[in-house]
């Protein structure tokens, strides 16, 4: 399949965590490949987590900051998730997937064509598929929203308690205000992120009061203003839907999490993309359709029960989440993992949705099966 010149085996735009994957692993399989970002060397400045078991062979382990062999979620009962949990040191996670320089196009994308794509300067680089990486960019969908601070780990140690993964923290939660979890892990060099997180919203809580959350939320557990840096802080936002379609009719097709890799209810892509960059390399080496590759019966099903249950999420009170998200973490670890990272597994996804509703009290059960029959929001 290799070409000369202009014509590439592969055309990868945008050049985040799902494109450089994409395009690394592509090189690395033997096509040739153009990776095209306006600003491809630009330094990633976001964490990534990810559950050690969703993560493909391939991925080197020195990009990883920390690991924890498990999680703790507070829903408010303080529960032990048995499953290893990654945190990437993000520069290391970057340089993991090197691309070469010939493979590489500075400049921004104009048109994007089925076989070809125009870059400034009127300039066309044709390939055999082109794949738009750049993310998702829905403005008024629902998205979720972050808050975070790094400090000390003697200072997160008040609030973690020796402990050094937590996914949830639901505590304080309380009626008639949108709710918002804890989410505090290591990042490696005695350095612990301390974040909250509005889950999903419409809108989601302003990065101004998830600040103010977090600073009340610190202070009971003595971590007052004065001891955090504010100046090495994160601010996170970003659509968890899209506004319409299917990923599977996309023209050219999309990657990552503009291209369904990510779970719209927990907002995590990066496992994903990671994972099914070989789905669509191995697709092209073998000279088939990598949107069938990546989108079987299963897989679009799975997409349809997980957008269903965002707008479950969305239609619940703030103590009903924490009473949903305590009915969920009730069940065994494989239905959550089902649930939370298999594409494919329907009988084990619908098999969770099923299983968290009989957790739950009645009165939220109620309100989630009717989320799940209701329009998109």
């Amino acid at each position: 399949m290799r070409n000369s010149g202009e014509h590439r085996d592969l055309v990868v735009v945008g050049a985040g965590p799902a494109g450089r994957a994409l395009a690394h692993r592509a090189e690395t399989s033997g096509l040739q490949v153009a990776l095209i970002d306006p600003a491809p060397d630009r330094g990633w400045t976001a964490t990534y987590g990810s559950w050690a078991d969703e993560l493909p062979g391939w991925v080197d382990s020195k990009s990883f900051a920390a690991q924890s062999p498990q999680a703790v979620v507070y829903t408010p009962r303080r529960r032990v998730v048995d499953r290893s949990y990654v945190t990437f040191d993000t520069g290391g996670l970057q340089r993991s997937l090197p691309v070469t320089d010939d493979a590489v196009i500075g400049s921004r994308v104009m048109q994007l064509f089925d076989d070809h794509v125009v870059v400034e300067g009127n300039r066309r680089v044709k390939a055999h598929t082109i794949v738009d990486a750049r993310g998702l960019r829905a403005t008024d969908a629902p998205a979720q929203s972050a808050y975070g601070v790094v400090v000390d780990a003697d200072l997160a140690d008040r609030y973690l308690e020796a402990v050094e993964t937590v996914l949830m923290d639901w505590r304080g939660a309380a009626r008639g205000t949108p709710p918002s979890f804890l989410y505090a892990i290591s990042l490696g060099g005695n350095r612990v992120l301390l974040e909250e997180t509005c889950l999903a919203g419409i809108p989601a809580l302003p990065i101004g009061e998830l600040r103010n959350r977090l600073h009340t939320r610190l202070s009971g557990h003595g971590i007052t203003a004065a001891d955090i840096d504010d100046t090495d802080d994160e601010k996170v936002w970003f659509a968890l839907r899209r506004q319409s379609g299917v990923p599977w009719k996309d023209r050219p097709l999309r990657f990552g999490s503009g291209g369904g890799m990510m779970h719209p209810a927990t907002g995590y892509s990066l496992a994903a993309s990671l994972r099914e960059a070989d789905t669509v390399v191995n697709a092209l080496v073998n000279q088939q359709d990598p949107r069938r590759a990546l989108w079987n019966r299963r897989t679009r099903a799975v997409y349809r029960l997980r957008d269903r249950g965002l707008t479950s999420l969305l239609g619940l009170d703030p103590i009903d989440v924490v009473r949903f998200f305590d009915g969920f973490f009730d069940l065994p670890v494989a239905d959550q993992r089902a649930y939370l990272s298999s594409r494919d597994d329907l009988a084990g996804v619908a098999r969770a949705m099923t299983r968290v509703v009989a957790h739950t009290d009645r009165a939220v059960a109620y309100k989630v099966m009717r989320g799940a029959v209701m329009r998109r929001q």
